[in-house]
């Protein structure tokens, strides 16, 4: 166990921060975001000269190094003796919160491990942003991120996702949208969804509607900016796991849904395959012959 207290400790400590920038909108930078990034020692950035616009727009003269997915494995240690050293760094990704979806994670989870403190700032993210202004309920929701890329997988994922009664959050890249809404289809259903692009910017845009209407409006219009997807979660209840049936004999099973659920011969076939993973034939000739 350890017992991070941010602010009440008067040695000097060393201290990442986690500092949000802006997702489009450079009037959404805090007060103290900004004097963070002049105080601090450096700027530690997934992307130096998209960091060196933002700064150079506030005045902001701090050191920046970059810090990204290709180098974190030599860069994270060496920001770590800065900090066992009292230095204090802030972590920046190229817009919105540092550590989603984010090699920053990695940071903050090594500064921590390392007993330094991390100490995070509010301010602009893409998920919540897109989610407020969605009309999809807010109450409980489930921000998942990227999906992985290559289609199998991402039909896996969605499938253990199907029947969380939760709003659910995705980013996802102009090129792979049109096939991530076909999977969606696909493995949920046609449900509500809104997706919207641009956030905070002039050309902000919601697109509102079933994922079919949507699919189509992607295949009809033209493609760009990167997308948060926030789509309606489940209606229905998981089926159940629990074969009950297991110990029937095939003829027994289909009798049951004849008899105790008022099917015709055909569609209790037609279910038995179904729960026992069957050809139907194969039922109907095993049925038949007992």
């Amino acid at each position: 166990m350890h017992q991070q207290k941010s602010f009440q400790s008067h040695e000097a400590e060393g201290m990442l921060y986690l500092v949000p920038t802006p997702i489009g909108n450079l009037e959404d930078m805090t007060f103290r975001a900004i004097r963070i990034l002049k105080e601090v020692d450096y700027i530690a950035a997934e992307d130096t000269r998209q960091t060196k616009k933002l700064c150079n727009h506030f005045e902001i003269s701090t050191p920046i190094v970059s810090y990204h997915e290709h180098n974190k494995e030599t860069k994270g240690p060496k920001i770590i003796e800065d900090l066992e050293q009292g230095k204090q760094v802030a972590l920046v990704t190229d817009a919105g919160m540092p550590a989603i979806s984010d090699p920053g994670y990695d940071l903050a989870v090594l500064a921590i491990e390392k007993q330094q403190k991390v100490v995070p700032l509010p301010g602009a993210n893409a998920a919540l942003t897109a989610l407020i202004a969605s009309g999809l309920p807010t109450d409980h929701f489930l921000f998942y991120g990227f999906l992985t890329r290559q289609k199998k997988h991402k039909k896996e994922e969605l499938e253990q996702l199907a029947y969380l009664p939760y709003t659910l959050i995705f980013y996802e890249a102009p090129h792979r949208l049109k096939e991530t809404l076909k999977v969606m289809e696909e493995v949920l259903g046609n449900r509500e969804i809104v997706i919207s692009r641009e956030l905070t910017k002039r050309y902000e845009e919601f697109i509102r509607g079933t994922i079919s209407e949507v699919s189509e409006w992607a295949h009809n219009d033209e493609i760009r900016g990167e997308f948060c997807i926030i789509l309606e979660g489940s209606k229905e209840e998981k089926p159940s796991t629990d074969l009950w049936w297991e110990e029937k004999s095939i003829y027994d099973h289909v009798e049951y849904y004849i008899q105790e659920k008022g099917f015709s011969t055909k569609d209790a076939i037609k279910q038995v395959a179904v729960d026992r993973g069957m050809a139907k034939r194969d039922v109907y000739s095993e049925y038949h012959i007992n």
